[in-house]
Parts: structure tokens; sequence; C-alpha cells
């Protein structure tokens, strides 16, 4: 069963998150050998939806110590570098302090349109669903229960198979963004398959639903480049990346504690969370993590919000 994402490899002054995710539509394809340490996704199955495993894993060993908030940058000619396959992590800081993210975003222009961190005492819940949906009712309970309203990041096929679960989010108020109709590695697809999955996910989505899609964007196994960065914002799509995320693609050792402790140990001023719908201890945590967040003096907000904000 595939799961995703992030890993993290802990050196003594810092903690480096690297993207590793499963795809949950396409045919398994080769992985690079992974670094020290790494565990591959291992998981006993769910009984919904049924998806085909991919593992894929990309090693990151430089960042930046500068936090980049927002694409401020001018525009700049294009070149051979900007397909150059890029993956988003994190450094994690301080509790409290907001991490460093990719040097990477320097080169960001004016016209990519992307972010990862807000302002404030904010926090932006965003949910993956790429996968398998595990424990919905729990979940939907949670987050009503406790007055959150959430950004669902949802593959294509997800809603094909499951309108309904698609059709109560949106009753519920939360945030439907596209993650593609088939959650593919964008760097290993043209521009007119990139352009197909995007579309075919808002005409998808405009059918179930009978609204038009809010233009939010996440790039599946967050593997992206800058020329696909410029080519989704050419669609009129903002890229939301991530301040916090977790090992959920397979089963945490310390069960629902885990989760909770990722996000508590992590939490900062405009966190972008990104947890994942496949994850059993996600959906049991989530409760106690809505709580806990407001109980420290958070908001809860949409990423519409956010971008609004920013401009």
């Amino acid at each position: 069963m595939p799961k995703a994402q992030e890993t993290s490899t802990a050196n003594p002054k810092s903690e480096l998150v690297r993207s590793q995710i499963s795809s949950a539509t396409t045919k398994p394809t080769a992985a690079p050998t992974p670094a020290p340490g790494m565990l591959q996704p291992s998981l006993s199955p769910t009984p919904l939806p049924t998806v085909t495993p991919a593992s894929n894993s990309v090693d990151v060993t430089s960042v930046s110590q500068t936090t980049v908030q927002a694409s401020t940058y001018k525009s700049k000619p294009a070149n051979a570098g900007d397909r150059q396959p890029l993956s988003w992590y994190y450094m994690k800081k301080k509790p409290g302090q907001v991490p460093d993210f990719p040097r990477d975003t320097k080169s960001f222009t004016a016209d990519q349109k992307a972010f990862w961190v807000g302002q404030g005492k904010k926090v932006y819940l965003t949910i993956d669903a790429g996968g398998p949906l595990i424990d919905v009712d729990l979940m939907l309970k949670s987050l009503k229960d406790n007055d959150v309203k959430a950004n669902f990041f949802i593959s294509g096929n997800n809603i094909k198979k499951n309108p309904d679960y698609v059709k109560k989010l949106v009753a519920d108020g939360h945030l439907i963004a596209n993650h593609t109709m088939t959650h593919r590695d964008f760097n290993e697809l043209s521009d007119d398959q990139i352009k197909k999955e995007i579309t075919d996910f808002e005409a998808l989505y405009k059918e179930i639903t009978g609204k038009d899609l809010e233009k939010f964007f996440r790039f599946p196994y967050g593997h992206y480049n800058l020329h696909n960065l410029s080519l989704v914002s050419s669609l009129g799509y903002t890229s939301v990346f991530w301040s916090t995320a977790m090992r959920d693609w397979e089963p945490r050792k310390n069960g629902a504690e885990d989760p909770y402790n990722d996000i508590m140990n992590n939490l900062h001023d405009g966190n972008v969370i990104l947890m994942h719908q496949g994850s059993k201890e996600n959906m049991e945590a989530l409760d106690r993590i809505c709580k806990e967040i407001k109980n420290r003096g958070y908001e809860f907000a949409l990423v519409n919000e956010l971008s609004s904000e920013q401009k």
C-alpha cells in the first residue's frame, strides 16, 4: 500500500526532511537506493480504495539557511537548469521557530506562484489524499468537533471513486485543492501531460460538486522543477508546499503519540502542516492535535486566506 511521504534524518545541528512518497495510481517505478537509515513504505492492507504501490525517494544534501516565505523575485529567462528535478524539504529549528527551506526558493520568480509558510498565529492544516482513505468518519468528526476547516489535496482518482466523500468535505466548508488526476511524478511528464492531469481534475471536480475549483495545487511527492512550477502557475494555480510533515507512510512506533509529537514539536507561526489521509495514527491523533493547537493560541485557516494575505 502506498503511503506518503517525508522522511527525516537528524544531525547534531538540524533535521532535514526529505520528500518520499508512493504513487497511488501508477505502476511501480525504480527508486534510487535509499540513504542509510531511510525506510521504505510498508503497510498492511486497508479496505478502500484499492491502489497500486510505488516508491520514490530523493536525497537532498544541501539547504539554505535563509527562510523565504513567498515568491518575490523578478522574472528571469528560462534555461536548461529550470528542468533540474527538485524535491521539497525543510530544516527543522528549535520549537516555535520557522524552519529553513530549500535554497532553490531563492530562484523562484514573481510569476512562479507558491508559498510554504504564513505569518502570525495561524496554522494551515493540509491533508493529502493521493492514496487510501482511512477512518474518514473519525477525521470528519474530529474536524467538526473542533470547528476546524482543513485544506484537502485529493487525487482525481480518489474523487472518482469516492464522490460522496468529496461532497461531504465541501458541505462541511473545507477547501478542496488540485492534487492531479492520477498522482504521477511531474518530473516524468511532458507539458501536455501535466496540463491534462490538472485540467481533468478541474473538470471532474466541477462535474461532481457543481462548483468551480479554487486554484491551489500540490505537486505529487513534493517533486517539481522550476519549469513545472512556472507551467502550473501559468494555469492560474498557486502551489502549496509545507513547513511540517511526518513519516506517516508506515505504521508509527508509538501509535497516535508520534504524529501528535511531530506536529507539536515543530509548531510555529504560519505553520503549513502536511498530513496524509492514509495514516490511521494521524486520524486517531487529529482530535488531540486540533485541541492542543488551539490551546496554544493558534487559529486554523484556509490556504486561500494565506494567498490573499501575501498579495
